[in-house]
């Protein structure tokens, strides 16, 4: 006899910043994902509990029609929606890899790649601070990191003082890991067109694997204005949610990389879609997965094993609290290399003793200020 694959319950769980959702089918299988919409994790809370109703007594077995509905029901959008969206779609993933006893990376197409290169996210510092972390992540095994390159004292820089500083910055990271690491650069949205352009000129000779958001994300028209005056490649999207969104990128924003996550991005169903379209356009794939917990992260992994076009993964440690509490077992890492487990489904399990009433992550709102008092992000 068939399992039944009807969805009888719908739990969530709020713990850091990350939002868990667990579905359980009729028949007693389980299937688990997580949304990384971290800046208000209570909001998605909030919007699982008003899609549960729908999902009870829905087969679990149609991912792409769960996604649609709920999408198009309201007309609403936004990252608060995607992250609901992102985790019901991992854990129904996670349900039908149960259901045929296979890994979700063999359900989307089977390897591409035999693991997923992580690319270490550097803490911020000084500069010796800084090179220090970068040469740590080299000797651990890593080929990749990103630098978050522009911190909150350089908005009390002068122009020449600041774009001066920046690049001494980066070229002691370069001159530390030397020409074997590929280096990201995130501006973290601090600049603007122009300032951001004098400064990426000036970087290009240290060769970085890209350039993320030197600019605010709202408009691809200007983001494309500061790629078509760089000769270094560029990387957008870690706050897009849609394949219609990541299409105003893709074809106006001059990318020579996309930044979808898999928590916000439409799980899945989706982000495979934005995948798909970068790929037609000779466009890589490096997504974002800061801060993502360990659902979200081994999410990526079964995704980017399947994916001809992703480049690197974004990576934060799992091996540390409050991670390794939350689940069963987390993502392997081995020479700089993410690999799923060799299990259905996503292959880990909710560790519910660790989640059920767990500290949630809030943020204040105090963005970073010129000295005048005026908000610095434009």
């Amino acid at each position: 006899m068939t399992e039944s694959m009807r969805i009888a319950e719908v739990e969530t769980f709020a713990s850091n910043t990350s939002v868990f959702v667990r579905l359980t089918t009729e028949s007693g299988l389980t299937g688990i994902g997580e949304s990384t919409a971290f800046a208000f994790p209570l909001a998605v809370v909030e919007v699982l509990k008003a899609i549960s109703g729908y999902l009870v007594g829905a087969d679990g077995m149609d991912v792409e029609a769960h996604w649609l509905r709920i999408y198009r029901a309201l007309g609403w959008r936004g990252i608060t929606l995607g992250g609901a969206i992102s985790a019901i779609d991992q854990a129904l993933w996670d349900l039908r890899g149960k259901r045929f006893e296979e890994p979700v990376w063999q359900l989307l197409g089977g390897r591409s790649r035999k693991g997923v290169r992580a690319m270490k996210v550097v803490q911020t510092g000084t500069t010796d601070e800084v090179v220090a972390a970068s040469v740590a992540a080299q000797q651990a095994g890593y080929t990749a990191i990103k630098v978050l390159l522009f911190q909150p004292e350089h908005h009390g820089m002068r122009h020449a003082e600041r774009t001066a500083d920046l690049v001494e910055r980066f070229g002691a990271i370069r001159d530390a890991v030397g020409d074997r690491m590929d280096i990201g650069i995130e501006l973290h949205r601090n600049m603007q067109p122009g300032n951001s352009i004098a400064l990426i000129t000036e970087l290009a000779r240290f060769r970085p694997l890209f350039v993320e958001d030197p600019i605010p994300p709202d408009s691809a028209i200007a983001f494309g204005e500061v790629s078509a005056k760089v000769t270094v490649p560029m990387a957008a999207g870690e706050r897009n949610t849609t394949i219609y969104e990541f299409r105003e990128y893709i074809e106006n924003a001059g990318i020579s990389f996309i930044r979808p996550d898999v928590g916000i991005a439409g799980g899945f169903t989706h982000v495979r879609k934005i995948c798909a379209m970068a790929e037609a356009h000779h466009i890589g794939v490096i997504p974002h997965c800061v801060p993502s917990g360990p659902v979200a992260t081994m999410a990526h992994v079964h995704l980017g094993i399947t994916i001809p076009n992703w480049e690197v993964q974004e990576h934060v440690e799992q091996d540390v609290e409050p991670v390794l509490s939350m689940v069963n077992r987390i993502t392997p890492l081995v020479d700089g290399y993410l690999y799923p487990i060799d299990a259905p489904g996503l292959g880990m399990e909710l560790n519910d003793a660790a989640l059920v009433g767990a500290r949630v992550g809030v943020f204040a709102i105090s963005p970073a200020l010129r000295e005048d008092g005026s908000v610095a992000y434009r």
